[in-house]
Order: structure tokens, then C-alpha cells, then sequence
């Protein structure tokens, strides 16, 4: 018996036993105790870490143990919450306010299970369901609900959990939350087997344009997002293809507090899907060489690798060359037939190409060299 928890309740609560239940691995261990007080979880040696409510770190395993806790809305947003904590708390009410009954399920160290609100038969069921009203006082929430949404695809979500979903937005709650909970939820569930489910929540509740504003997403988009899971890409591809047909990608992205390369690839990807697209219209048929021995396309004027040179150079090419590949691999899923391998060559051509050694031939002089660099890049490139 681990001597730091000995003679305490201590329940796993939350998504270790809900995963566990459904036969996937579980993450991080989230654990509640009943019936105790700071100052005893202190004096066993545990470390406090929460804020709001009292949170505290094993002083071994780390895992964190928070006391069981009611809460009662006191303002707007999922700030707005006034806790309490104390050993009259049960399990039964500190489950009460958990948001979903899938995550409201707690399992004792004897292995049994302590599921007042049918979590397991929702499981079962493939039902994402609120526990209680007081979920429509939580924005963040409805965010958590998309999210889950999209992570567990085969789960419908109850028409009354919906229905509260519209009232946290037409009440205005939704309103309230910050950007960085918005984007700390959207990185999640664009990472998920079915990102594109999240946003179809989040439209379906009303309120995709209050927490993205801007933002266009239909079933081309969808289905893009499926084809970014299907290829492995990265969350700065997945997020640039969700912005794909928004007017200001780079203002969604700022908004939501995004990382900058999300920002920088959402920004780029448009124009240069719209480039792919033209090339292809007319036959791309300026072919760079497959082989060291192979001539070069009969066609491959200097009109078309110009086409080729003009688009390595607006997306910074020549010195980001794996992102470009990144935007290429990304723009795979609207364009389509887009020969990366192709474009690697094309890269490797140019980026081969000792810039000092043309400066120099041009005598140091800013103008020639521009006009000499770029000419030895179309030579390469034809």
C-alpha cells in the first residue's frame, strides 16, 4: 500500500477510466480524494498546485490528487465559478459537476466502479451526454464537446446536450471565453481521428463564427481535414487546411492565439494551392529532368520554370525548404496529382546553386547580381 494514500479515499476519475472502459490506453491519471482536508494532504507530503481549488502533486509519482469539490456559478464565463472543497464533499457531488457522463465515472482502488449518472451505459451506447443543467453555464464545455466529438467519431451526442450547447451561445456565454482556451481546444481536436466533426459541432450549436470569427468551414473542407488524417499531416498543415478558404486566414489564426507557424502555413497554403492549380490548367509541362541523363522537356521554356522559380521564391523556398514540402504535402489534399518528388529536384536544383560564386562574377554590384542569380536559378531549374 503506498503509504502517502494509506487510510485516505482515493477514486481515478475522469478520462483514465472512461478509455479504460472503452478498451483503449489510458492516458494520465486523474485522482480525487474524499473526506480530506489541505492541511492533512500537506502534511503527507503532497505538493499544492492548484489555484482555484485545492490540487496537489504525490510526492513520489507526481500524479495529481485534487480534493472532491462542488461548485456554483457566480459570473460569466468558465471563470465564473465559485468551489468548495471540505471532507462533507462526497464522490457523488464532485461527479455531479463534471461535464459529460462519460467522464463522471469513478473507479475505487478495489476495482469497482462508482457511476451515479450512467456513464457506463453511455459508453456502451455511444452517447456523449451532460451530466446536469449546470453545463450550460461552462462555454468552455461546448468546446470540450466538439472535441470529444471528433476524437470518439462513432459517438452521437443527445439532442438535450445539444439544446444546452445553443443556450450556452445564446445566452452569450461563449462569449467569454479567452483565445488561448479556444486554440488549446482546437489543437486537440484537429489532431484527432475526426477533426472535422469538431467544427461541425461547433456550427451545429451555433457557435463556430462567435469563437472563430471568419472562419469558412464547410464539406470541402471536411473532407480535406479527413484526407490531412488520412496522410499523417502535421497540426500547422491541418490548421492551414482548415483556413483554406477563410478571407484572412493569418487574422483567424492571430485571433485564437495560434503558434506562428499554424499562422505562417494557414497564410501561405491558399496561394499556393491556387498556383498548383493554374500549373496544372496548363499542363505543368515543364518538366525538370527525372534522371542526371535525361534531357530536359522539349517544352521547358524559361515561361515555365519561371512559373516554378516564382512559386519556390514566395513561400521562402529557398530558405525554409522542408516547410515548403510541408505546404506542398498539404496543398495534396485540395490540388491534388501534386508531384512532390518532383518538387524536391526542383528545390535541390536551386538551393545546389553557390550564390557567392555568381556574385562575384557579377562584379558585386546589387542589380547585376539579382539579374545573374535568377537566371542561374531558371538555367537550373530548365
Amino acid at each position: 500500500m503506498d503509504p502517502a494514500i494509506q487510510g485516505l479515499k482515493v477514486y481515478v476519475v475522469g478520462g483514465a477510466v472512461r478509455d479504460e472502459l472503452l478498451g483503449q490506453p489510458a492516458g494520465d491519471r486523474d485522482w480525487v480524494v474524499v473526506g480530506s482536508t489541505p492541511e492533512e494532504m500537506a502534511a503527507r507530503g503532497f505538493l499544492p498546485v492548484g489555484g482555484d481549488f485545492p490540487v496537489f502533486l504525490h510526492p513520489v509519482s507526481k500524479e495529481e490528487y485534487a480534493l472532491a469539490r462542488t461548485e456554483r456559478k457566480s459570473g460569466r464565463g468558465y471563470k465564473g465559478f465559485t468551489f468548495h472543497t471540505g471532507p462533507d464533499v462526497t464522490l457523488e457531488d464532485d461527479l455531479r459537476r463534471r461535464d459529460l457522463t462519460v467522464n463522471a465515472i469513478a473507479r475505487a482502488p478495489d476495482g469497482s466502479l462508482v457511476d451515479p449518472w450512467s456513464g457506463r451505459r453511455d459508453i456502451e451506447q455511444k452517447v456523449l451526454r451532460h451530466v446536469g443543467e449546470a453545463f450550460a453555464e461552462d462555454p468552455v464545455r461546448l468546446l470540450r464537446l466538439a472535441r470529444f466529438a471528433a476524437r470518439f467519431g462513432a459517438f452521437s451526442i443527445a439532442p438535450e446536450t445539444m439544446a444546452l450547447c445553443r443556450r450556452l451561445v445564446d445566452e452569450g456565454e461563449v462569449d467569454a471565453l479567452v483565445p488561448e482556451r479556444v486554440w488549446r481546444e482546437v489543437a486537440k481536436g484537429l489532431q484527432t481521428g475526426s477533426p472535422a466533426r469538431m467544427f461541425q459541432v461547433l456550427q451545429q450549436a451555433g457557435a463556430l463564427q462567435r469563437v472563430m470569427p471568419g472562419l469558412v468551414f464547410d464539406e470541402e473542407i471536411a473532407g480535406q481535414l479527413q484526407c490531412a488524417v488520412d496522410a499523417g499531416l502535421t497540426l500547422p498543415q491541418r490548421f492551414a487546411l482548415l483556413c483554406r478558404k477563410s478571407p484572412d486566414p493569418e487574422h483567424i489564426g492571430r485571433h485564437v492565439r495560434a503558434p506562428s507557424e499554424c499562422i505562417d502555413y494557414a497564410r501561405l497554403l491558399p496561394a499556393l494551392v491556387e498556383a498548383l492549380q493554374e500549373l496544372a490548367e496548363h499542363g505543368d509541362s515543364a518538366r525538370a529532368p527525372r534522371s542526371e541523363g535525361e534531357a530536359p522537356s522539349p517544352d521547358a521554356t524559361h515561361g515555365g520554370v519561371e512559373a516554378w522559380l516564382d512559386l519556390i521564391e514566395r513561400n521562402d523556398g529557398l530558405r525554409k525548404p522542408q516547410r515548403f514540402v510541408n505546404l506542398l504535402q498539404a496543398a495534396q489534399c485540395v490540388a491534388r496529382h501534386v508531384d512532390i518528388p518532383a518538387w524536391r529536384r526542383r528545390l535541390d536544383a536551386v538551393r545546389a546553386i553557390d550564390a557567392g560564386a555568381v556574385a562575384k562574377e557579377a562584379g558585386g554590384k546589387p542589380e547585376k547580381i539579382k539579374a545573374a542569380l535568377r537566371q542561374v536559378r531558371l538555367d537550373a531549374l530548365s
